[in-house]
């Protein structure tokens, strides 16, 4: 539940982000964050702010039991709840959900894509996530549904480390004695922070990303490798073209992230009863960390 309602809190930022960075440098039809969100509720009506949404939400289940799964199982191994092994923790995890992340988000990224600037498209490309994954299997086999694997993988692997990394290291600075009346604040600190720091560590690999599976929509590609995106895309635009879309994600990175560990926060204090509850976030334990991360969403997704 707590996953859903970030994607459907979060997704409209998603398609401002992906439209921004990927969007024509020699005929831009956005001049930033808010024109953007502004042009596509004018132009393709509110809807337009959710095309792709369907792709999110069909592998949020899947992203999560491999996601909390590793990450919980890697922690058991390491055996010692520490920052670092929280780190390793959370790559792992982030390294194996590419898998499902990937063809996930070229979906997501063609579906939003579509129809750009047309409020009832007269070529529709795509009916749906499903008929686009199955449309480019077709055309392009499994290389072609893996399209932008490398750059996911890149990005997630330290996105998904630095996230764990970033709660844990917060949550302990902060602390969070038993019925300490600040706790769930501080949750929603940790975690929006933990979002807005996964995001920036590997953000201009999201830009790469996002442009590698934007590209050949109109049956043209522009790009023939990693390496000639990167050179094509800092040549004409400079290498301020990794920050593109940045506002709307961090805008969405934060809230999204806050709400959702102190969502979990309260779930588990009322399951486990209001005295048991807020003894799980002291921060010398190390069942707390995992037990929390084990459960929430996070950001990228």
């Amino acid at each position: 539940m707590t996953g859903a309602a970030g994607v459907l809190v979060g997704h409209p930022f998603d398609t401002v982000k992906v439209r921004l960075q990927v969007q024509s440098v020699d005929k831009p039809l956005y001049r930033g964050t808010y024109h953007c969100f502004q042009s596509i509720i004018r132009q393709e009506s509110v809807f337009g702010l959710y095309k792709g949404i369907g792709s999110p939400m069909m592998g949020l289940t899947f992203i999560n039991a491999i996601v909390f799964g590793v990450q919980g199982n890697t922690m058991r191994l390491l055996g010692h709840d520490t920052p670092i092994n929280q780190f390793l923790a959370g790559a792992a995890a982030g390294s194996i959900q590419c898998v499902i992340c990937c063809p996930m988000e070229l979906a997501k990224t063609r579906m939003q894509m579509q129809g750009t600037g047309e409020k009832k498209s007269s070529r529709k490309l795509y009916k749906n996530s499903l008929d686009c994954l199955a449309r480019i299997y077709n055309r392009e086999g499994l290389r072609g549904v893996n399209r932008g694997m490398v750059t996911t993988f890149l990005r997630e692997t330290p996105a998904f480390g630095v996230y764990f990394l970033a709660y844990d290291v917060v949550t302990r600075s902060l602390g969070c004695e038993p019925n300490d009346r600040y706790m769930i604040p501080k949750l929603l600190f940790a975690g929006g922070m933990a979002g807005i720091a996964s995001w920036l560590s590997t953000y201009p690999v999201d830009v790469i990303k996002s442009r590698l599976q934007a590209d050949g929509v109109g049956g043209v590609n522009q790009y023939s490798s990693i390496a000639d995106c990167v050179r094509q895309s800092v040549k004409r635009e400079g290498y301020m073209v990794f920050t593109r879309g940045l506002t709307s994600t961090l805008l969405r990175a934060f809230p999204v992230n806050a709400a959702t560990f102190a969502t979990v926060t309260l779930v588990l204090m009322y399951a486990r009863g209001t005295e048991e509850g807020p003894k799980d976030c002291e921060p010398a334990p190390p069942s707390h960390h995992t037990q929390i991360q084990q459960q929430a969403q996070p950001s990228s997704l």
